[in-house]
């Protein structure tokens, strides 16, 4: 994905994952899938645990090997747990922000994935009851009215029911008191979460690879406008809204692992699906397909497959680069995607390449991309994007650019490809994307694409132009 931020990718806005069961080291389990989770997010992680009568919580900025050491991990005891790791800003690292959300009372610990566009139900419920808002984000002012329910007397399912006609936007929650562990989806269901089985116990995820990867079984994703209760007494389901499913089409093209299930579709499938699509509505003469790493590479083989042009790895990604808060000299800096990327000479010279890449947000990236191949002496460069142009901004927990700073907003695609210095360029058209996905366009949101909002966004866009 061409973009250009503190990486030079777009950055998704968290990963959930949470564990109920007794008998079960319920943080130790979250601890791993954070791990699995952590391409959701790298600026802080967290676990809070709940044993019955407390619940404990360890927090901190940096990525899941930096946050947690064994005697952190040796105190989250319990049965239950929920965990969370967040994405980077463009303001940089900070633990200020970091989740779980908790406070002083320490009657529920919350983790969100999403983002409420607006919160004036929100704070106009907070203001009401007396209670500060000042300086708080989205999240925390969710998890003031649910603990302001909780702290009346309500149960945490009642307390959830209340709430959510306040939760104006975007969210996959989980939400843990000292006993129950709660699963809620918006009723769009934009962003995803699942739920899975595991040494008779039962845990949620953001992505099912992570149910994968600590042996559980998955069983169903958590319906939109769902609220799914783990407890003593096993699982429990109320819809709180009519369910109107909409996932985020840019979890296949780019957010989630490609191990990930979504929608009952391999995300890797989809991928490949795309780049067999986008062969066929743009073969181009080229002696090599060149994925950007990682994300494009199964959309690269599609390709490949369709065209019968060989598939090669001419661009190197270091996986280490922008996943750190020691920040590289700024010489370095200003060559952040030479960092990020390196190319393979031998692959590139003297060769027509195709550079297959999933989006392109800005198009600092994919111009730099293309000078980076020619200097390699490769005779020509054609760039194809495995999506159709991403033409608005994101206001549902994604960090795209405001309009104005999306290059195809500005741009028509002859254009780009001369901004970019490409022989040629070429995208997935919207057809072809949804084709790729083996479900109705009904099922997606394709905002970035369409400009279709399902969500109202009137004041994100206010502010965000």
């Amino acid at each position: 994905m061409d973009g250009e931020h503190p990486s030079p990718y777009l950055g998704e806005k968290c990963g959930v994952f949470g564990v109920f069961g007794h008998g079960l080291e319920a943080a130790r389990l979250v601890h791993t899938g954070l791990w699995t989770l952590q391409h959701r997010g790298q600026e802080s992680s967290g676990i809070s645990a709940a044993d019955g009568r407390q619940i404990r919580t360890h927090k901190g900025a940096g990525l899941v090997a930096h946050v947690y050491d064994e005697p952190a991990l040796a105190k989250l005891t319990g049965h239950a747990a929920i965990g969370h790791n967040r994405y980077s800003t463009s303001g940089g690292s900070s633990s200020v922000h970091a989740q779980p959300v908790i406070s002083s009372q320490n009657l529920l610990a919350l983790a969100h994935n999403g983002n409420l566009p607006s919160t004036a139900a929100l704070t106009g419920f907070l203001v009401s009851r007396g209670i500060a808002t000042a300086g708080a984000n989205d999240s925390e002012q969710m998890h003031r009215a649910l603990e302001h329910e909780l702290a009346a007397g309500a149960a945490l399912d009642a307390a959830i029911a209340r709430a959510f006609p306040l939760f104006t936007g975007v969210f996959s929650l989980l939400l843990l008191t000292r006993n129950e562990l709660a699963a809620v989806r918006d009723a769009h269901g934009i962003r995803p979460l699942s739920i899975g089985k595991v040494d008779g116990g039962y845990v949620f995820s953001s992505e099912t690879c992570a149910i994968d990867a600590v042996g559980g079984t998955v069983i169903r994703d958590v319906r939109p406008g769902e609220m799914v209760i783990a407890s003593e007494s096993g699982l429990r389901s109320v819809q709180l809204a009519p369910e109107q499913g909409r996932l985020d089409i840019f979890e296949f093209i780019y957010f989630a692992r490609p191990d990930s299930v979504l929608l009952g579709r391999r995300v890797n499938e989809v991928r490949k699906r795309l780049g067999a699509n986008l062969a066929r509505e743009h073969p181009v003469p080229a002696d090599v397909i060149v994925p950007v790493p990682d994300s494009a590479i199964p959309a690269a083989q599609g390709y490949s497959a369709v065209t019968g042009i060989p598939l090669d790895f001419g661009l190197l990604k270091n996986r280490y680069i922008h996943r750190t808060f020691i920040r590289p000299a700024q010489n370095l800096r200003e060559s952040g995607v030479r960092l990020k990327l390196n190319p393979i000479p031998e692959v590139l010279r003297d060769r027509r390449v195709a550079v297959i890449d999933d989006s392109i947000v800005r198009g600092t990236t994919a111009r730099r991309i293309v000078a980076m191949i020619r200097a390699c002496q490769a005779r020509e460069v054609h760039f194809l994007v495995s999506s159709p142009p991403v033409r608005f901004p994101d206001y549902y927990g994604i960090d795209t650019p405001k309009r104005e700073e999306l290059v195809a907003a500005r741009m028509g695609v002859e254009e780009i490809r001369d901004a970019i210095g490409a022989d040629s360029l070429a995208y997935l058209s919207y057809e072809g994307m949804i084709e790729s996905t083996g479900l109705p366009e009904s099922k997606f949101s394709t905002s970035c694409f369409s400009g279709v909002y399902p969500v109202p966004v009137a004041a994100a866009q206010e502010v965000l132009g």
